[in-house]
């Protein structure tokens, strides 16, 4: 008996000097459960509810190559694009949402996937002396699955999410119009406030535009009266 314990625990020690992983007879059964894709799609929801966002794309991804053609396979794909987004990398989610869209355009999961590639974009905006591009992006998308999945619950975050896309689009013409008439380029900030009231009405800038557009006009006709002096 003495001899075993003495054995064992040169085992012990010879595994962890060595760097290997020991596997307990007891641990079999847990293992070899966490390979199968049920298990591995539980343990990616684990390590994403437990905020463990690396680890889970990379439970995922084993996912998604070890069993394809498993329909968890498709649930892993929006799990490594819902962990990509929850770790605030957009760039990377608007890239696996785009390529879920793409290769399953009929999923029965694709309204919610739109509207997370439209939250991509938005989470991106930048303030309004900066450029716009992310804005738009964001408004096309949610335009698009409001289009397209008119009754979703979705669609109804959609609708509120474009008209937050055109408030900021519509805060940024105001700024650079802004900008024009205080240096008194009163042509340049017509044209800013002319779009608003085209493109971006109801969106709390209306009066405002209103009050500008009008006295931007009277300005430029004081302007050629001068030159006609």
């Amino acid at each position: 008996m003495r001899n075993k314990r003495i054995l064992l625990a040169l085992f012990v020690l010879v595994m962890l000097y060595s760097g290997c992983t020991l596997t307990w007879p007891w641990e079999k059964k847990v293992i070899l459960t966490r390979a199968t894709p049920e298990g591995l799609y539980q343990l990616g929801v684990e390590h994403y509810q437990n905020g463990s966002y690396k680890k889970s794309v990379e439970v995922f991804q084993r996912l998604k190559e070890e069993n394809p053609l498993s329909t968890l396979a498709l649930m892993a794909e929006i799990g490594i694009a819902d962990s990509y987004f929850s770790s605030k990398d957009y760039p990377e989610a608007a890239l696996a949402y785009r390529e879920f869209i793409n290769l399953h355009p009929t999923n029965e999961n694709l309204s919610y996937v739109m509207y997370q590639l439209g939250m991509c974009h938005f989470n991106q905006i930048s303030t309004i002396d900066r450029d716009q591009s992310e804005a738009f992006k964001a408004l096309k998308e949610f335009e698009r699955l409001t289009a397209r999945f008119p009754g979703s619950k979705f669609s109804f975050l959609g609708e509120k999410m474009t008209r937050g896309c055109k408030k900021i689009l519509g805060e940024r013409e105001f700024y650079v119009g802004e900008y024009y008439f205080n240096r008194k380029h009163y042509q340049a900030a017509l044209l800013r406030f002319e779009k608003i009231a085209r493109e971006y009405t109801n969106v709390g800038l209306d009066y405002k535009v209103g009050y500008y557009i009008s006295e931007a006009k009277r300005r430029l006709v004081e302007e050629e009266a001068n030159k006609k002096k």
